[in-house]
């Protein structure tokens, strides 16, 4: 199966490259190092006091501070109600599903069918409200994130764009 604008014969990325020399003089992303810009502030210590589905009734405060290096990019932030939150899950089972059985459904289905934390990445998503932002520092509410996670992006959240009408 090709991996379209993945596989780039002629690519030297050097010492500090993204892309990993596959031994056919290829350079393909079969392993893909994301740094984190940031990171979780919380008062949830354990993956078993994460509210399950957070919105609508989670009121939790917290925090995510940002690296000095990532500051810039706050700017224009503050004029957003919401944002996206792409954090790893450090935490999360060690083993990975395939096919699980969500809480409350049922029957079993397919993992991308569900926000079970047994994925392939270890990758969560969270849709926050921001509060405030004071330097570096992201203040929201709704936190469902357990302390400590490694931010590895976030996303103004936009319902003219990204909700879809029924």
């Amino acid at each position: 199966m090709a991996r379209r604008g993945w596989d780039i014969p002629d690519y030297d990325p050097g010492p500090k490259g993204f892309f990993a020399n596959q031994g056919d003089g290829n350079f393909g992303a079969d392993k893909i190092i994301i740094k984190p810009i940031g990171f979780v502030n919380s008062p949830f210590q354990d993956s078993r006091h994460v509210p399950i589905q957070p919105i609508g009734m989670n009121d939790t405060e917290g925090s995510i501070d940002i690296l000095s290096e990532y500051a810039e990019g706050l700017e224009g932030l503050e004029e957003f109600s919401y944002i996206y939150v792409v954090y790893h899950l450090h935490r999360r089972p060690q083993r990975v599903s395939l096919r699980i059985k969500p809480f409350m459904a049922p029957k079993e289905v397919g993992i991308f069918a569900t926000r079970s934390m047994e994925r392939p990445n270890p990758l969560g998503v969270s849709v926050l409200q921001l509060v405030a932002i004071e330097g570096n520092t992201l203040k929201v509410r709704g936190m469902d994130i357990l302390d400590g996670s490694a931010v590895v992006d976030i996303r103004a959240y936009s319902p003219n764009f990204d909700r879809v009408p029924d």
